[in-house]
């Protein structure tokens, strides 16, 4: 499965504890400390002003995924769209809404449907594949002409092995407007820190304001020390250079095993995951792999698109990648 196995970073733990005697509320919109973590954050490594007032903390990236279509106001006869082959809390998000889920990665197939929210991720989950800026940019100006909301998925963004990920908010992909667009960012892959159900958006203000009036209400609130940790992982890039290693070494030595035993890899040009094919029903594969005590995630979990896929994960011990390594 996707969830990290290497430790949260020490600078991460400290500041959790430090925090640790935290008697009062904490603030809905986030503590000022950070928000400005976050929005330095954006700024030093995506290349993306955001002002303070356009961030707001969540309960974990999934929490919003999932409730953002209820959120936003969505209900029936409302669109929601979202990758062919995706992560499935896009399509729960839309059935909790009482909207209409539709996969499509062609905007050309989704005709004059009345689309409300199009959900992008890249890097994606679970193949890997990362959308060029240019892609990006014609998505944007496709649901600015209709009214919808663009909300990308950026939790992986830190990890892209043979293309340079790009965020929604960048300048060249929306053209230094945030209008209708949200990024949603996540510490659970970049920092280790799942369990702390720690994330953030940013983009819109108008948007971010919304969001922010009904989730006070809602008392959907991080918690005060989970702050203090995201202060502490937003400020420090060191830790976030030294999973990347671990995860790139882990990456180069299943890929290299995978095509010896007769694997095609495809897309996987980022994220934790490969996306590999031996050209045969997904279950197949699983069985196969299975049988050498090797688990894997099929395809067709993701979309029926993935019928003869599997997703390979990175996230498992040194010791339990080489050893799979060996096996195939």
């Amino acid at each position: 499965m996707g969830a990290p196995v290497d430790p949260t970073p020490d600078v991460v733990t400290r500041a959790l504890a430090e925090e640790a005697q935290s008697p009062g509320y904490p603030l809905t919109r986030g503590t000022p400390a950070v928000r400005s973590a976050f929005s330095s954050y954006l700024r030093r490594r995506w290349d993306v002003q955001v002002s303070d007032d356009a961030l707001l903390p969540v309960i974990g990236t999934k929490e919003l995924v999932a409730w953002l279509p209820t959120l936003l106001g969505l209900g029936a006869g409302d669109v929601v769209t979202y990758p062919e082959l995706a992560y499935p809390t896009y399509e729960v998000g839309a059935v909790i809404a009482g909207a209409r889920p539709v996969p499509a990665d062609s905007l050309v197939a989704l005709g004059p449907q009345p689309v409300r929210l199009l959900w992008l991720n890249s890097p994606s989950n679970p193949d890997g594949r990362i959308l060029p800026s240019e892609h990006l940019a014609k998505v944007v100006a496709w649901a600015r002409e209709r009214g919808a909301v663009v909300a990308s998925d950026e939790c992986y963004l830190e990890f892209g092995w043979e293309e340079q990920p790009v965020s929604i908010l960048h300048p060249q992909v929306c053209g230094g407007s945030h209008e209708g667009l949200l990024a949603v960012h996540s510490l659970s892959k970049r920092s280790n820190m799942a369990g702390y159900r720690a994330g953030a958006i940013a983009g819109d203000a108008r948007l971010v304001a919304a969001l922010h009036q009904i989730r006070r209400h809602a008392g959907m609130v991080v918690p005060g020390p989970v702050q203090a940790a995201m202060v502490a992982a937003w400020s420090d890039d060191a830790h976030v250079l030294e999973q990347r290693r671990r995860y790139r070494a882990r990456r180069e030595l299943l890929r290299a095993a995978l095509v010896e035993a007769g694997f095609t890899i495809d897309r996987s040009e980022g994220s934790l995951y490969l996306w590999v094919t031996r050209d045969e029903p997904a279950m197949d594969t699983v069985d196969w792999l299975a049988e050498r005590g090797i688990l894997v995630a099929p395809g067709d979990f993701y979309g029926p698109a993935g019928g003869r896929h599997v997703r390979v994960s990175l996230t498992a011990t040194d010791e339990r990648v080489e050893a799979a390594a060996q096996r195939l």
